[in-house]
Parts: C-alpha cells; structure tokens; sequence
C-alpha cells in the first residue's frame, strides 16, 4: 500500500470509525479478552448502550472522560462511548497515586471517571479520596472492577442507566462530533515539574495512525497482543485504536509478564507485538523461552531507546518476527513523527529512528532556529498536521514549545542523515526513559524535595541493561538529618510511580552548579558513569 493513501476512508471521526468497522468486518474478532470476545458488530452495540449510559448522567460535546484501569474491553468501550458522546479522553496512568492522578482530573475538569477498586493491590477511589484534592466536575464514577464503594456505580448498573435514554441518541450524538473535535487531552510531564494536557483531535490521530499502520504492515486478521498500556499513546492510539482502523483482533494484556506474554502469543497465534526494547530483552533473556510456539510473530515495532543491532537480529532469529521497525513520536505530535520502513536494513533500524511519515517536516536546527547540515547534531523540530494546537489552558507553555509558525521544539538533540532518516543523539530536556515510559527529573525532583531530611535534590538518568534507562538521585541532606537510601526509596516509591522511582541515592555534599545556581546535569551524569560509582 502507498504511504499516506487515504481514499478508502469511510470516517473523519473515531465514532465514525467504530460504525464503519461494525460495516465491514462484521462479526470477526474485534477483542479478545479473556473469556470475553465482542466481535466487530458487538463492540459497536456494547458502544451504543454505554454512549446512552453517559449521555444519561449527563456528559455532552465539550466534556472530558477519564480512565484510569488497567488493559480491557471495558477500558475500549467506555473510550469509544466517550468519543461518541463528543467528550474529550483522558487517559490517566495505571501507576499514578492518588495526588498525582487527582491533579490531572481536577486540571482537565474530568466530569465522569472509569476506573477499578482491585488493581494489583491498589483502590483508585480511595486513593483520590485520601488525597483531598477538590474535583468539583467529577460527577460519575464507574468501577469497572471490584468493589464499588458509595457515591460510585458499578459497570451494569452504569450501562442500566441507558435504558432511560431513546435508542437512536447514541447514533445522534456521534454524527455531531466533527473532525476538528477534540479526541483526547493526554497529560505528559514538563520541566516544571507537572503534567501538562496535550490536546488532539480526531482528524490528527485518525490520520497519523491510519499512515502509522499502513508503513509498519497492520493488517485485516492480524492478531496483535497489546502489552503496552492504554493510557500511553502507543497503546491506544498504535495499538487497539490502529487495530479498528485496519480490522486486526484486540487482545489486551493488562499487566505484563513475560511469561503471561508467550503464553499469550502461543495460544492465542499472535501476529504483531509491539513494544520497548525491554520487552524483547525480556524474553530472550528468560531460560526456556524457545520452549514457546512463537512462529505466528511476524511484526515488532519499538522505540523510546537505544536499540542495539543485535537486538534486532535476535529479535529476528531467535524470536522469529519478519518485520522489526523503529519511530519516534512525542505526545505533543500525536505520538509518531519518523518510522523506518519494512525495506530497511538491521542496522538501520537499531540506530536511526527511521524518517518523517506524510504530511510531517522533521528537521535538525541550530540554536538559530536554522537547518543544519545532514550530520551536523541539533535540536529536532516538528512540523505539520500532528502538531498540537496547544496545551490545556496553558499558553505559556504552549508558546515554550511551539513557535508562531506552528513548529514543534521537541528538546531532544538529533542528528538527520543524507537519507532524511533520523538517530537520537541526547536531549536538550532532562528526560529520561524508564522501560518505555518518560520520566522527569524536575517531577520527581519536586516530590523528593518534600521529604523532611532533604535539602536539596537532582535526578539524571543512567543506563541500564533491562530498562534502557533508570533514575539516579543525588541527594544533600539537611543539617543533622539521617536517612538511608532504601528508607528515602521507599518513601519514594510510596509518592510516585514505579518507573519514576530512583534506583539509587547518591548522598553528597552539595550540588555542583554554574554561576547562576543552575544544577550541572552533565556533572552529574558523568559521576553515575564513573567506574567506581
């Protein structure tokens, strides 16, 4: 197929794209989950009925929808509802705890919320509850699993609520949501140490995903494990959202396993399995894992590191996938801008981040804003449909990030070759990649600064042979004050997510900074690599 060919498109909208899929795919396999499998057909009428549901507590065109639950059919359902009422998605990350989740429902003004009260120990009800952060929009809750505390609602009795709303206002609603219409508000972290919403739409995430799929080989009847998490752009969008587009098989997987993974892609003949480097290494790292029927892969699609070359080789020989590929994508442009091709060479693919997909300009410029010469290290800059029209009642950022003409500063440091094809050499920001996630040294540098013994705190990250990165903190310690390094982890580990969490604390004596009190990161970051460190 033609990159970016679009003529065979029956929708402008995700609700019209939920219609059209029902149309053409009928009753084959939509999502496996489980015991439960809805077919194409099935997950359009499971939509229809939760859409009514919503529109019955009250959610219109302009409202936002929150999820915050593991992998699932309902975590699809309750998207595509939400799309087809006209409400904004809001994903929120499974690992969040309660503060962190609560800022990001109260920023975005989340009027409903699914979520679960058994999620690998965890409640989220309560969770936000003891976080005593204020959410006066938030007006439905619905536990899609576990117990269902009081002033929440259960899954049936939420889709109960639909019988009180005429059949045909769900096929209504969805045909006034236009292309322009916001899709969803994903929340990324910044350098100012809080999540920030990035707005989409849906004529952006239709459009880049459709291109997304066509280059890296998704197909009709593709049966594609996805392991990465709804929350994150490249599990919905690249992954079930790419699945109804080009009539492939949902299967979710909520929490992963590397063993729950082979099993998976042994009984169910998995196709496509798309994830980070860590994911692989997992698997050619567990004894016994040629014991496993894995010869139905035949795709990976990866990122968000770098890759070395034998991993892609393995990932061919050992593994058995015929089609490994590479991109890179920000939140802030729809979550792809480069991918290599199914053409591309071993070592292409492990070392570059392929090149621009259609309807993007990806350029390397100077602090001058110029285009420097193919080879020449600079900052990478994004331009074209993709591009967010801002973030959520945040001009200031919004300005920081985005020039007048529509161009991205993405802060990461690259370098194009004479092939137009891109390698990631460093980044400007801070961040740093925890087994496919972005974690913020000023985020986590915030919470870490609350805690009594601390004075002063900067985090780097630092390789790492699984995660491809993880965090390190240097820590100065106030005054008289004792703390030891699993004690301070752990405390971390009780206010952040997992993958933000340090890996190891480095106390010392202070800081080193530049004349105008500015952290040296560089410093910091080479005493990590030292040997003796």
């Amino acid at each position: 197929m033609d990159e970016g060919r679009r003529g065979d498109r029956e929708f402008e909208t995700i609700p019209g794209l939920v219609r059209a899929a029902a149309a053409r795919h009928g009753e084959r396999p939509a999502v496996v989950d489980g015991d439960v499998t809805l077919s194409f057909s099935r997950l359009a009428a499971r939509v229809d009925q939760a859409t009514r549901a919503l529109a019955a507590r009250g959610v219109v065109r302009g409202d936002r929808v929150a999820i915050w639950a593991p992998n699932g059919w309902q975590w699809i359902v309750a998207a595509l509802a939400a799309h087809a009422c006209g409400a904004a998605l809001v994903p929120v990350n499974t690992r969040f705890k309660g503060e962190e989740a609560a800022y990001v429902l109260a920023r975005s003004g989340v009027r409903a919320l699914f979520t679960t009260t058994d999620f690998l120990g965890a409640d989220p009800v309560a969770m936000l509850r003891a976080s005593g952060t204020p959410l006066p929009a938030l007006e439905t809750t619905v536990v899609t699993s576990g117990k269902v505390p009081s002033g929440a609602l259960g899954w049936d009795a939420f889709l109960a609520g639909s019988e009180a709303v005429i059949a045909d206002l769900a096929a209504a609603r969805a045909r006034e949501v236009t292309p322009d219409d916001l899709s969803d508000i994903l929340f990324t972290s910044g350098t100012t140490g809080r999540p920030k919403g990035v707005k989409c739409t849906h004529a952006q995430t239709l459009r880049a995903f459709r291109d997304w799929s066509d280059i890296v080989g998704l197909e009709a009847g593709d049966r594609y494990l996805v392991a990465l998490p709804f929350f994150h752009s490249f599990g919905y969008k690249a992954g079930w959202l790419a699945c109804l587009m080009m009539g492939a098989t949902i299967h979710p997987l909520a929490v992963f396993d590397v063993q729950a993974v082979l099993a998976r892609v042994e009984s169910e003949r998995i196709t496509v399995l798309p994830g980070p480097p860590s994911l692989y290494q997992s698997i050619l790292a567990l004894p016994g894992h040629r014991k496993h029927d894995l010869s139905s892969l035949r795709l990976a699609v990866t990122g968000a590191a770098a890759i070395p070359v034998d991993l892609v080789e393995r990932m061919r020989s050992e593994i058995g996938f015929s089609a490994v590929l590479t991109g890179y994508g920000l939140t802030e442009a729809t979550g792809v801008s480069t991918l290599c091709r199914r053409e591309d060479d071993a070592e292409t693919i492990a070392t570059t981040s392929g090149r621009a997909i259609p309807g993007v300009d990806v350029r390397v410029v100077g602090d001058d804003g110029i285009e420097v010469s193919r080879g020449t290290p600079g900052e990478v800059v994004v331009s074209g449909y993709t591009v967010t029209g801002g973030y959520l009642d945040d001009d200031v950022e919004t300005s920081s990030a985005i020039d007048p003409s529509g161009r991205l500063r993405t802060g990461d440091v690259g370098v194009m070759d004479a092939r137009g094809y891109l390698r990631i050499t460093d980044r400007k920001k801070d961040m740093f990649i925890v087994g496919g996630f972005n974690a913020y040294p000023a985020e986590i540098e915030s919470v870490m600064s609350q805690h009594e013994a601390i004075a002063k705190v900067a985090v780097v990250g630092a390789p790492d042979a699984r995660l491809g990165e993880v965090g390190v903190a240097f820590v100065v310690l106030r005054p008289g004050a004792r703390v030891d390094e699993s004690s301070l982890v752990a405390w971390s580990r009780e206010r952040m997510a997992n993958y933000k969490v340090p890996r190891r604390v480095l106390f010392v004596g202070e800081l080193p900074m530049n004349a105008t009190g500015k952290v040296l990161k560089h410093r910091l970051r080479e005493e990590v690599l030292r040997p003796d460190r």
